[in-house]
C-alpha cells in the first residue's frame, strides 16, 4: 500500500499491477490479533474497507461479488435449506443468502470479530440481514468450524475468504476441502472465491485440482467484474459430488427480490467462458 497525495495505491505482487481510489480521509483503524483492518472515505467509490493493505469492500462495487458469491449457487441447487459461509465478516454475502426464503438457517463463521464490527459501522446496508432469526454469526476458526460439521448436513458453503495468504492460507487446501465434501450432503455445492481469471488461472488450476483431491469431481468457474480487486475481473468457483450447474432459470427470472447484478441471463452468460479461460482449465 502506498500513498501519493490523496490516492492510496494498492500494489498486487502476485499479478504485477496496482488499483486505487482518491481518498478524503481514514475514518477508522483496528489492529486485530489477525489482521489490520483500515477504513477510508473515498470522494467516489464511497467507504473503502482494506485488510492488511489490501482492497477488500467499497460502498460503489461490493454488490458484484456478494451476488456472484450466492445467487448462482442458490439457483443451481435444488433446495437450499442450510448455508455456511466461511469468512464473509462484512456480512454482505449472508445478506444475499438469506434473501432466499427457502433457506432455513444460514451460519456465518469468520475468524475475526473485528471485521463484521467495522462493516456494521461503516457498511450497514451490508448488515441489514444481520438481525434475521434464519442467521447465526459465529467469530471462530472456519476451518475447525468445517471440520467439526455433522457429515451430510449442509447444502451449500460458501468459502468468502480473502487471498490464499494470512489467515485464509488454509482455506485452500485439499484437508478443508475434505471437510467441505464430509459436511455437505450429496447434492451439495462448495463455492469459493477463487481469484482473477485473467491472471490467476494457475491458481484457479491448483485450487480445483486441491478440491478433487478431496472428492469433488464437477467444476464450474463464473467470472464477473469486480472493479476494486486487481484487473478488475474476479471469479468463484463452483465445485460439485458428481452434478452438473444447470441452474432453476425460471426460479432464477422469478426471484422475489431485487439485485443489482445478478439475472438469470447473466448467471447464463457466466457459464460461457471465455476460450483462453476455458481452455486453460480444460474445457476448451
Amino acid at each position: 500500500m502506498s500513498s501519493n497525495d490523496n490516492w492510496y495505491i494498492e500494489h498486487f505482487q502476485p499479478t504485477g499491477s496496482a488499483i486505487g481510489f482518491r481518498i478524503t480521509g481514514k475514518l477508522d483503524e483496528v489492529q486485530s490479533p489477525f489482521q489490520k483492518i483500515e477504513i477510508y472515505e473515498s470522494t467516489d467509490w464511497g467507504n473503502v474497507m482494506l485488510i492488511d493493505g489490501a482492497m477488500m469492500v467499497t460502498t460503489r462495487d461490493n454488490f458484484l461479488y456478494h451476488e456472484m458469491m450466492s445467487h448462482p449457487a442458490l439457483f443451481t441447487h435444488a433446495a437450499p435449506k442450510t448455508v455456511v459461509i466461511i469468512g464473509g465478516g462484512d456480512c454482505g454475502t449472508l445478506r444475499e443468502v438469506l434473501r432466499h426464503p427457502g433457506v432455513e438457517k444460514a451460519v456465518q463463521c469468520d475468524i475475526d470479530e473485528q471485521v463484521t464490527r467495522m462493516a456494521e459501522k461503516y457498511f450497514p446496508e451490508l448488515c441489514e440481514s444481520n438481525g434475521d432469526p434464519r442467521a447465526e454469526i459465529l467469530f471462530d476458526d472456519g476451518i475447525a468450524y468445517m471440520a467439526n460439521c455433522a457429515p451430510g448436513s449442509v447444502d451449500i458453503v460458501i468459502v468468502d475468504s480473502t487471498d490464499p495468504v494470512g489467515p485464509a492460507e488454509g482455506l485452500f487446501n485439499k484437508a478443508f476441502f475434505e471437510s467441505c465434501h464430509r459436511a455437505l450432503k450429496d447434492d451439495g455445492i462448495l463455492v469459493q472465491q477463487s481469484e482473477s481469471p485473467l491472471m490467476q488461472l494457475a491458481l484457479i488450476n491448483e485450487m480445483r485440482t486441491e478440491m478433487g483431491k478431496a472428492g469433488f469431481t464437477t467444476f464450474q468457474t463464473l467470472p464477473f467484474p469486480q472493479p476494486c480487486y486487481p484487473t478488475g475481473w474476479w471469479s468463484c468457483t463452483l465445485a460439485r459430488k458428481g452434478q452438473g450447474f444447470g441452474f432453476r432459470e425460471a426460479d432464477a427470472r422469478a426471484k422475489p427480490f431485487e439485485t443489482l447484478y445478478y439475472t438469470a441471463d447473466i448467471h447464463k452468460g457466466a457459464q460461457s467462458l471465455p476460450p483462453f479461460v476455458a481452455k486453460a482449465l480444460g474445457e476448451g
